[in-house]
Order: structure tokens, then C-alpha cells, then sequence
């Protein structure tokens, strides 16, 4: 950490003591005071700040400025919980706006391009955040959101998309419909940002096949302003981070431990400046890595590797850890196979049973497969599944996230 970092780092000390009851409680409590802030040693000695923290914060016990500079609010999904709300101020706005605009010109979309965007709008900050980001580069904006695939493609073919926005499930669901209905030569897409959900390579490369382009990773969360924290470059070598707004951190998710360039961890994110809503040492709950040395591209902004999923995504499994990352891993080595997969795991007779099901090419031998994949995963993972090969588009499809793994283990109890 250079001088100047820890210098922002102790003005958001100082800022948030003053203004957050949020911050002052967790500092009071912990005996925290904005002096003893000194080194990168005593920032990193601040306790995190929990997903947990901010549902208890409901409504608004995390706004950190008066009601009459709140310009908007935005929330998590609340799916697993109570949902966290996120007031923002016209600063706010304005800094997320510019991130993604960053995004959208490290994509190498200009005021020329047409952009299709396809997150939903709402509370969510997805659709909003696209739309911001793509007025701001000067691009046509079509601010269609979620489903109606119909209507999508329709926008698409009409109106002469040239760039795509949405989630991987959804991208891949209208390259699957563009291709079924034989319409490749009727769109003119070049480029596609997707985001919110982990996804592995073979996904990607059918995606970018499918629909002839070029995909870009973007990165974001509600949290932390919503998409356009991150993107990938034209190398597609790790995402850049925008450290004038944010200070990335990366621990052992089991101890805290922060952890040097280039070892996987915990992302942790300090929100620099955010007016509203500012975050320290916020537990994202995603695995990834900072990865060293300068990009190819020539940007001085920091990059992070993709996200290889989340601390708290994993499933067990007769004592053995799971996650979707090492499905995704070996899955893309495996010719024949499909990027879609459904991991159910059930608990019958006493004991835990696990099936996957994956989507295999046409043309392919099924059962070998099957028995291919069934041994690679015990070799793997550890464990014997029951493995299921079935047709392509055999395996539901998401206008959101995909649910991979299904659990009935819980749903029981």
C-alpha cells in the first residue's frame, strides 16, 4: 500500500466516524478510533464488515448522509434474507456512471455502437447501471430488461444490436434461440458483456461462437455501487479494478488472513469514496485473486482474476467439499460434453446420493460420456455420482441465474 492509498484509507476513517451510526457503533464496540489508523497493518486490523451486518442495518441504518442528498435507493435481491438497502447521493450516481462507462470503453464500445441491455430494472442496479454506463459513452441505448426473448430478438435483428448486456444464462439462451432459428446472418452483434454469475469457459466459448462475438467479464454488486467495478480487457487476461474508488483486498476466508498477489482468497472491498452507503473491509463472499504486474493492454488500473465462485457456494457432500468451479474445471476438458450441468443431491436410506446431469453435443456416445465423467469426478472430487447425459437445451434456462446445483438435502429439513 503506497502513501497515498493509506492517506485515502484514513480520510474514510475519519469521514465515516463522523457520519456513519453505522461505522461509529461497530468502531465503538471494537474500540476503534481514526488516529490509531496509522500503517496497513492497523487498516487491516478493523474488523470486516458482514453481509449479516447490513441486513441487520434494515432499512436504512447504513445511510451515511441526510435524508435530503439521498437520490436513489437501491437492494440486493433478498432472496437468501432480508434484503440490504442502498441509498445512494448524486456523486454516487455520477462515480457509477463513470466506472461503467471505463467498462464499456475497455470493451471497446464507442458513440456508434447500439447497446441491447437486458438485466432487469427495478430496485436491482443491474439494467440501470448498463443503461448509465452506455449513455455516458455516447452509445444507443436499448433498455429492453429481462425476458420476453421474442421481443428481444426482434429489438436485436430491427433495431441492429451491436452490443449485448445480461447474465451468461441469458446470453446463452438467446444464442441458443438465434442459432435454432437460423438467424446468425441477420444480427450484427460484435461484442458481449455479461456478468453476475460465476460461469465457466466452455459456456463462454459457445456463447461467443454461437452469436459471433466477443465476450468481456464485467464484475459488480449491489453493495459496492452494482455492475462495472471490473472488466476484462482485449487480452481477456484478468479483470482491471478501478482502485481510484475502491481498495481490493484479498484473506483467507477461514481466518481472515489477508493473503499476498496471486493467492486465491476472499475478495474484501473498501468503498474510497461512496458518499451514501461507504463500505470497510466488506466481505463479498467471492474467490478470486489480484494478479500481479502490469496488463499487456498498458492500463494502470490493478486486475483481479475471474471469480471462481463463492466462499459460501460450497455443498458437502459425504464429507467432502464441493463447489460448482471444479465442475465448471473439469467438465471443459471432457469432448463431447456441454457447459450445462445440474448437480441434484438428495439424501436417501440413509445416506447422501448425488446425480449429475449434463448436456451433451449431438452426435456424441452418451453412455460413454456418463461413465467418463463419472470416474473423472470421483477422481476429482472424491466422490461417486450417477451421471445423466441429455440433449442440448434438456436442462432449464434462466433470463436470470442458472441454478446448478440443487440440494434437497435442505429443502427436507
Amino acid at each position: 500500500m503506497n502513501h497515498t492509498k493509506l492517506s485515502e484509507l484514513q480520510s474514510l476513517i475519519k469521514r465515516v466516524s463522523e457520519k456513519s451510526g453505522f461505522y461509529q457503533g461497530k468502531f465503538q464496540k471494537e474500540g476503534i478510533l481514526p488516529e490509531d489508523i496509522k500503517t496497513q497493518e492497523d487498516f487491516q486490523k478493523i474488523p470486516f464488515t458482514t453481509k449479516e451486518e447490513l441486513r441487520q442495518a434494515y432499512p436504512l441504518g447504513l445511510q451515511a448522509v441526510c435524508d435530503e442528498k439521498v437520490v436513489r435507493v437501491h437492494s440486493s435481491s433478498g432472496t437468501t434474507g432480508i434484503p440490504v438497502i442502498i441509498p445512494y447521493t448524486a456523486q454516487d450516481i455520477l462515480d457509477w456512471a463513470k466506472m461503467m462507462k471505463r467498462c464499456y470503453s475497455f470493451a471497446g464500445v464507442t458513440s456508434k455502437d447500439r447497446v441491447q441491455i437486458t438485466p432487469g430494472y427495478g430496485l436491482w442496479t443491474a439494467g440501470i447501471g448498463f443503461q448509465a454506463g452506455a449513455e455516458a459513452i455516447g452509445a444507443m441505448a436499448l433498455p429492453m430488461g429481462p425476458g420476453n426473448t421474442e421481443k428481444q430478438i426482434q429489438m436485436m435483428v430491427d433495431l441492429k444490436t451491436t452490443v449485448l448486456t445480461a447474465t451468461s444464462s441469458y446470453a446463452l439462451l438467446l444464442a441458443e434461440e438465434v442459432n435454432r432459428r437460423g438467424i446468425r446472418d441477420q444480427i450484427s452483434l460484435h461484442i458481449g458483456i455479461f456478468g453476475s454469475e460465476r460461469w465457466g469457459e466452455k459456456m463462454r466459448s459457445r456463447i461467443s461462437s454461437e452469436l459471433g462475438i466477443e465476450i468481456f467479464d464485467i464484475y459488480g454488486l449491489t453493495e459496492v455501487y452494482g455492475p462495472g467495478i471490473s472488466i476484462d480487457c482485449q487480452y481477456h487476461n484478468g479483470l482491471h479494478y478501478w482502485d481510484d474508488y475502491l481498495y481490493f483486498e484479498i484473506i483467507n476466508p477461514e481466518t481472515g488472513e489477508n493473503l499476498p498477489e496471486g493467492e486465491y482468497g476472499e475478495l474484501v472491498i473498501t468503498t474510497l469514496y461512496k458518499e451514501a452507503a461507504p463500505l470497510i473491509r466488506f466481505r463479498t463472499r467471492d474467490l478470486t485473486r489480484l494478479l500481479p504486474g502490469q496488463c499487456p493492454c498498458g492500463s494502470p488500473f490493478p486486475r483481479h482474476d475471474i471469480i471462481r465462485g463463492r466462499s459460501d457456494d460450497m455443498v458437502k457432500v459425504k464429507g467432502v467439499n464441493i463447489f460448482p468451479a471444479q465442475i465448471d474445471e473439469f467438465l471443459k476438458e471432457v469432448k463431447g460434453a456441454s457447459s450445462e450441468y445440474q448437480m441434484i443431491i438428495d439424501h436417501e436410506n440413509g445416506r447422501d446420493t448425488v446425480k449429475l446431469r449434463v448436456e451433451s453435443d449431438p452426435g456424441t456416445e452418451r453412455a460413454y460420456l456418463e461413465a467418463s465423467l463419472s470416474k473423472r469426478f470421483k477422481t476429482r472430487i472424491g466422490i461417486q455420482v450417477e451421471v445423466e447425459m441429455v440433449e442440448i437445451g434438456g436442462l432449464p434456462r434462466s433470463e436470470k441465474k442458472t441454478m446448478r446445483i440443487l440440494d434437497k438435502r435442505v429443502s427436507a429439513l
